[in-house]
């Protein structure tokens, strides 16, 4: 026995798009007195595109709810927090221990994509990219995938080259940094939105930048100061996160990076917001480690600057100690205290 099936009676409405003028979208719309009680065979979110002359076309699903609006990124705290004792000797004392040795982010941080472009909007596009690929990846291979981007897109980082790029061959020039795969379509993401709404230009504001997809305040404040030399806000990573923690700069301890960033600009002067994190990173990576930081080669301890570390008899001289002198051992508290 066949069975027949009822549709109902639909007409198509187009709207121009809240988001974008030149984009139309494509709607279902149920006729007056048609029979709406029994579900078609298709569902109307399967519609096919339908071109309108002059304009890109959508079609949506009225189901859709639009995007939320980005919410501003907080600038200052209400109440500042109190300067910590002894910071600027504690800081004065990070900044020799850095000026002995150099460190990846040295040689291989954000602010050296730039150097081999040569359009001024192609520097900033090159630093922004750096730091997108930055997120849970080392300075190493962020700049080997830098490198290999580069080359995969003919020479040059460019927002143009970026939306012409396969997107196999981006992932195959980042396949080495951590979220490869999700970093791909931000990348194209972001480019598409830099040309339709930036003039293929990095943003100038905070709140702009942390509108594209897979960038966050880190990123934005990093971005402004290297891209524009705009400093509106320190670049707070987990290095600069972990190590003013381990300071006692933080009361209570902070538990995100946003916390710390808000209490630091609270108090650390303006002139130093740009350099902290290329200090801290750097320190963090050669002496300050996550896990078994090097406490015998820190400075901090000699005048009692790092809340974090405990002293013990040690048998065996410390290294440049004359045999017979007293000796300690530094011993870091559990990070997770």
């Amino acid at each position: 026995m066949s069975r027949s099936v009822r549709t109902r009676s639909t007409r198509l409405l187009s709207r121009t798009s809240p988001y974008h003028r030149s984009v139309s979208l494509i709607e279902a719309t149920a006729l007056d007195g048609a029979n709406n009680d029994t579900p078609t065979a298709r569902s109307t979110a399967d519609l096919e595109d339908i071109a309108v002359p002059g304009k890109s076309t959508i079609v949506e699903n009225r189901k859709l709810r639009a995007p939320r609006k980005q919410k501003s990124i907080p600038t200052a705290l209400e109440k500042p927090h109190p300067t910590p004792e002894r910071w600027r000797e504690a800081y004065d004392t990070i900044k020799v221990m850095r000026s002995r040795v150099v460190a990846p982010v040295d040689t291989m941080g954000c602010d050296q994509a730039q150097f081999k472009e040569t359009d001024p909007k192609n520097s900033r596009f090159a630093t922004l990219v750096s730091l997108m690929l930055s997120s849970q990846t080392k300075d190493e291979v962020t700049d080997a995938a830098v490198s290999n981007l580069r080359e995969a897109l003919g020479g040059s980082l460019s927002v143009s080259a970026m939306i012409e790029a396969n997107e196999a061959a981006i992932s195959s020039a980042i396949s080495k940094v951590g979220f490869w795969r999700r970093k791909t379509g931000y990348l194209k993401q972001t480019a598409l939105r830099l040309r339709e709404e930036f003039d293929s230009d990095v943003p100038k504001t905070v709140d702009e930048l942390c509108s594209l997809p897979g960038v966050g305040p880190k990123m934005a404040f990093l971005a402004l100061q290297v891209a524009w030399n705009l400093n509106v806000g320190i670049g707070v990573d987990v290095h600069v996160h972990r190590i003013t923690n381990r300071l006692g700069w933080h009361k209570p301890p902070t538990k995100t990076p946003e916390e710390t960033r808000l209490n630091l600009q609270s108090w650390l002067p303006v002139d130093l917001h740009p350099e902290i994190n290329h200090l801290l990173v750097g320190f963090g990576q050669t002496v300050c480690l996550p896990v078994r930081p090097r406490c015998d080669s820190c400075l901090l301890s000699d005048n009692g600057l790092c809340p974090s570390a405990k002293v013990k008899a040690k048998s065996t001289p410390l290294r440049g100690k004359a045999p017979g002198t007293a000796q300690v051992q530094l011993v870091l508290e559990d990070d997770n205290r």
